[in-house]
């Protein structure tokens, strides 16, 4: 797809990379197949196809409209499409450079600054796990909505005290230990049992995913600074030597951000160095469990009943990463089930999504628990907080990490 870009952006580092992108499109259309919104919808425009002709079309230096602003922000950036292209488009990238220049020129109402406000400084605030804190214990006095996204309050268990020599950072993230601190404990003590010990930075703050995506670039980008400034000191030596030897990501949604950050950063002068290293270095949960088989096997007692998988698109779209959870834990002994019904697609979480999107989403998470409920599972598992706690405002069935599962049946094990 050739396109002539406007002065504005030309020789700009947006919109160079916009066309190298768009260069690749064939308009083949394959990626309308597999997009949530355009499965709810049947517009174009809420389509990848659709999306990528309104950018280029303000790229070419048309004036995008409120209407060019709704079917951007209704893109789950689930990147599905991502997946399904034959020609490698990274529309993920693409779509984040159009939201960026509709929202400079395309203003929003106060309503909805407002919300985007709260989300943005609210989500990463300190203040956010006593604000969790106070919402869950008047739990039941909320109205459904608001009810929908406080989960019960959950015990975290122990962290475990042994030092090993192999030593791997984790992020604890922004909402996870307010929300599902069991699944940072459980992360730990599942490592400590295979001889490695978690890491945690003291001054590790947001991976910058909620600001970035709500359109606060340059707000993102500063807390990804921050985050790599909190790291930096236990990667830059190596292991052996004080240093961790990975970054171990157990929520999809800022995995995906962060193995980004070489990208990201990547016209940054003082960071991009940094940001690629951190991006080499991290690693999702699951591509750790190969080698942890062979340790636990023995030591783990897995529950009877199916166990149904939700693959976050973080996970399978985004870090395209497939199959790793279901065929580790399999070897451990479970019964994990993925639906062979729609597995590939969003359940209408997508981090802010939900509340910004709410009847898409919900639509979306509806459709999701349909197919998975068809596996009749003791229990349903994922790989994010946000998927795992939207799963779980409409099902009568538990919704948990994989990895607490894991933690449970090793402590059934005796392990």
């Amino acid at each position: 797809m050739q396109t002539e870009l406007a002065p504005e952006f030309r020789g700009t580092a947006d919109g160079i990379e916009a066309e190298a992108i768009l260069r690749k499109c064939v308009h083949c259309g394959f990626c309308t197949a597999t997009c949530p919104t355009y499965q709810l919808l049947g517009d174009e425009l809420d389509g990848p196809r659709g999306r990528i002709y309104l950018i280029k079309q303000v790229l070419e230096g048309k004036e995008p409209t409120r209407k060019t602003q709704i079917h951007l922000d209704r893109c789950l950036t689930c990147r599905n499409c991502e997946t399904t292209c034959p020609s490698g488009v990274q529309y993920g990238h693409l779509v984040d450079i159009g939201r960026k220049i509709v929202e400079a020129k395309v203003p929003r109402t106060a309503a909805d600054n407002a919300q985007r406000w709260l989300l943005k400084e609210g989500l990463p605030s300190p203040l956010f796990g006593p604000a969790m804190k106070l919402g869950q214990s008047v739990r039941g006095l909320l109205p459904a909505s608001l009810k929908a996204k406080v989960p019960p309050r959950q015990a975290a268990g122990a962290w475990p005290t042994r030092t090993h020599a192999r030593k791997m950072l984790m992020l604890a993230g922004c909402v996870q230990p307010s929300m599902m601190p069991n699944a940072n404990t459980s992360t730990a003590r599942v490592l400590d049992a295979a001889g490695i010990q978690t890491v945690v930075a003291k001054t590790a703050g947001c991976c910058g995913a909620v600001r970035f995506h709500l359109n606060d670039q340059d707000g993102g980008k500063a807390q990804m600074r921050a985050l790599i400034d909190a790291w930096w000191p236990h990667v830059e030596r190596p292991p052996g030597q004080g240093g961790v030897e990975a970054i171990v990501m157990n929520a999809s949604g800022c995995g995906v951000t962060v193995r980004d950050y070489g990208h990201i950063l990547r016209e940054d002068p003082a960071y991009a160095e940094k940001a690629a290293r951190i991006s080499a270095l991290t690693k999702d949960l699951s591509e750790l469990l190969p080698e942890l088989v062979p340790v636990l096997k023995d030591r783990v007692k897995a529950p009877a009943g199916v166990v149904a998988y939700h693959p976050p698109c973080t996970l399978q779209h985004g870090q395209k990463l497939r199959g790793g959870v279901e065929a580790g834990l399999r070897a451990l002994g479970f019964d994990i089930q993925v639906s062979q019904t729609e597995a590939h697609l969003c359940c209408g979480s997508a981090g802010t999504y939900s509340v910004l999107q709410p009847e898409m989403s919900y639509a979306l998470r509806d459709r999701k628990l349909g197919h998975l409920n068809q596996l009749r599972p003791e229990v349903i598992v994922s790989a994010n907080v946000g998927c795992i706690t939207h799963l779980q405002s409409a099902s009568a069935t538990p919704v948990r990490h994989w990895v607490e599962l894991l933690d449970a049946a090793l402590a059934a094990g005796g392990g």
